[in-house]
């Protein structure tokens, strides 16, 4: 027990630490990487609480993903953050006004929070001896929820495609690979037979 508490304020300390440097670091690459920190050792709690599925999609997901492309595009894009950041002073009003707003409306939410009396036992109900927590999940995901998975799905599929839509350009000057003439191409049409008279050059 007291080796699992020292895990716990380890990677909980941890956790919060890194979370206040992404925050307060001066380089945005160096906040990506605290930022990384962060899950994984929020990864680590999930591991200690018996949620190991959460811990494999937080690694997955977060880090080998969104935290590893935040990276590579604050890396490659090359902000001047130091000339973004000149005459942020002047909003700081307005910011604290709209965090004071979300700040009143979270403790009206907190302090209006309804448990029921079923709520906890369903929470703590062990899960079957035979039955691993991510086979549990897929149990769950797969049988009775479905077709809300297939429709998240579906939704991610679309917004991926638009966003390659959007963003796709054509330059004009710019030769591309057409499928449909190599398949058709026939050979009159590739090779050129030019008699050339001796002494004579070919002209272009």
């Amino acid at each position: 027990m007291i080796v699992a508490a020292l895990f716990f304020y380890l990677f909980g300390g941890i956790c919060v630490a890194s979370a206040f440097m992404v925050i307060a670091a001066r380089n945005p690459v160096h906040s990506v990487l605290y930022l990384i920190l962060a899950f994984v050792n929020a990864a680590g709690l999930f591991v200690m609480m018996g949620a190991e599925f959460l811990a494999m999609i937080l690694i997955v997901v977060y880090v080998g993903a969104v935290a590893v492309l935040f990276l590579f595009v604050v890396m490659m894009l090359d902000v001047d953050f130091a000339e973004l950041k000149q005459g942020a002073l002047q909003y700081l009003p307005i910011g604290a006004l709209v965090g004071a707003i979300f700040l009143a409306e979270l403790l009206l939410v907190v302090g209006a929070w309804a448990i029921g009396p079923s709520v906890p036992q369903t929470i703590t109900a062990p899960i079957p001896a035979n039955v691993a927590n991510t086979e549990a999940i897929g149990l769950v995901l797969y049988t009775k929820y479905v077709y809300f998975f297939e429709a998240a799905g579906m939704v991610l599929l679309v917004a991926m495609v638009g966003a390659i839509v959007l963003t796709l350009r054509h330059k004009t000057r710019v030769r591309r690979q057409v499928i449909a003439d190599q398949v058709f191409r026939r050979v009159e049409d590739s090779i050129e037979i030019v008699k050339v008279k001796p002494g004579q050059g070919l002209n272009a």
